[in-house]
């Protein structure tokens, strides 16, 4: 199937992922790196966070999505594709806005892993305190 034509972008980022959507109208089919959705997310999880966006404004099934999507690992992925599947939608009809942000789909996830801190062994585990 080739997704050709007029299409709704958007931009998702999670951690280190980012991801590139691409909303066509069509009948729901969910291409990720040119690999089929469930493919490519193989944790039920995963897939339904994606998928989540859709759902919620009852568009599943009435839109083609193809995504490119780098970094970070198979969880912080799917956020970002599911961000960037709700600023989509908000492209092609910003009257979903309002059912978007009650779902929280709209506010990007800032939490990141914390820099380590000298002295200490990670972030914020220290060395073991011996009192003699």
């Amino acid at each position: 199937m080739a997704m050709e034509g007029h299409y709704y972008e958007g931009l998702g980022r999670r951690k280190e992922a980012s991801a590139r959507v691409r909303l066509y109208s069509g009948e729901g089919v969910l291409i990720v790196n040119d690999k089929p959705a469930d493919e490519y997310f193989s944790r039920p999880i995963d897939l339904k966070a994606m998928l989540t966006p859709l759902r919620v404004t009852g568009f599943e099934g009435k839109f083609d999505v193809s995504v490119k999507v780098q970094g970070g690992g198979v969880t912080g992925q799917a956020g970002a594709v599911s961000l960037g599947v709700a600023r989509a939608l908000l492209t092609s009809d910003p009257e979903l806005r309002k059912t978007l942000r009650q779902h929280g789909l709209l506010t990007r996830d800032a939490r990141a892993k914390e820099r380590k801190k000298p002295g200490l062994k990670r972030a914020r585990k220290a060395p073991q305190y011996t009192k003699r």
